[in-house]
């Protein structure tokens, strides 16, 4: 019996390798969609859209993730990441369906001198962050049955992420700073799919929250010399600086690794290391 699998924020990095992962599959009825074709903050057309294709699982990968604009921008941030979340698991929950909805490490405030548990406190720094908890909490409410899974660092082929940005700028520029003192894990977008899936395909549902990412931890200036080595730029010399030398409109955690035991356990998952898995994008941009 084929599942009805509604995708949101289909556009974006984890939307476009949801369908790669999606593709193909004969037990799967994949709906793919973006603002064009459902606005996830219109609650009838919310149920008009589950009503009528009699939808079994939600993965919400839609939401505001310009986290400095986010500053400025609090009332559309706030529209995408808390109400449109709560909205999405109030009608999963009226009509029987089943939601994944994804957040992330920017919930914590990176004062942790260790890799972050699902049950650890939220104490986020920014309005994107503030938003995401506030979104997850919503989504509880509305159908504490979902699953939630937190990530970190998110990179794919697609749209504009911290990669392909890097790799622009090796390539056209003779010197970087980047900033060696905020530690984190980069999350190559197809694993994350994957693993969405994952629950999606198991034979029992667990609700609740997760963490993901791939394996290790870096810093974004480890991370841009990896990607500039990989790709074989060499010719822009990258400096590392601290966050008080480089000001943004928002704060971000020093530290957010997440500590992914739970997922792990529940879905007996191996995680690759991120360099493998950034090697595996580069090549993919490059071809």
């Amino acid at each position: 019996m084929k599942k009805t699998i509604l995708i949101t924020g289909a556009n974006g990095q984890l939307g476009r390798e949801m369908r790669y992962v999606l593709d193909g599959d004969i037990f799967v009825n994949a709906i793919f969609t973006d603002i064009e074709e459902l606005d996830i903050t219109n609650a009838q057309a919310i149920d008009n859209c589950l009503a009528s294709n009699k939808v079994d699982y939600i993965v919400n990968c839609a939401a505001y993730t310009a986290v400095d604009a986010a500053e400025s921008n609090i009332q559309l941030c706030t529209s995408l990441n808390v109400e449109a979340p709560a909205l999405l698991a109030q009608a999963a929950h009226r009509h029987g369906a089943r939601l994944i909805h994804i957040s992330t490490d920017y919930v914590f405030d990176g004062t942790s001198c260790r890799p972050y548990r699902e049950d650890d406190k939220i104490c986020p720094t920014s309005v994107y962050g503030s938003t995401k908890a506030d979104g997850e909490r919503r989504v509880m409410a509305e159908a504490p049955e979902s699953i939630i899974v937190r990530t970190s660092w998110l990179y794919s082929p697609h749209g504009k992420n911290f990669v392909k940005t890097m790799l622009e700028l090796g390539r056209n520029r003779d010197s970087l700073r980047v900033v060696s003192d905020q530690v984190g894990t980069p999350t190559f977008a197809l694993d994350l799919a994957s693993v969405v899936k994952k629950f999606i395909d198991c034979d029992q549902w667990h609700p609740g929250i997760y963490h993901f990412s791939d394996e290790g931890a870096i810093s974004w200036y480890d991370f841009t010399m990896a990607i500039h080595r990989i790709a074989g730029i060499t010719t822009c010399h990258v400096t590392p600086c601290l966050t008080e030398d480089y000001p943004t409109a928002a704060k971000r955690p020093h530290y957010s690794v997440l500590d992914k035991s739970k997922i792990k356990t529940t879905l007996g998952l191996e995680i690759p290391y991120w360099e493998e898995s950034l090697a595996q994008c580069i090549a993919q941009l490059n071809a």
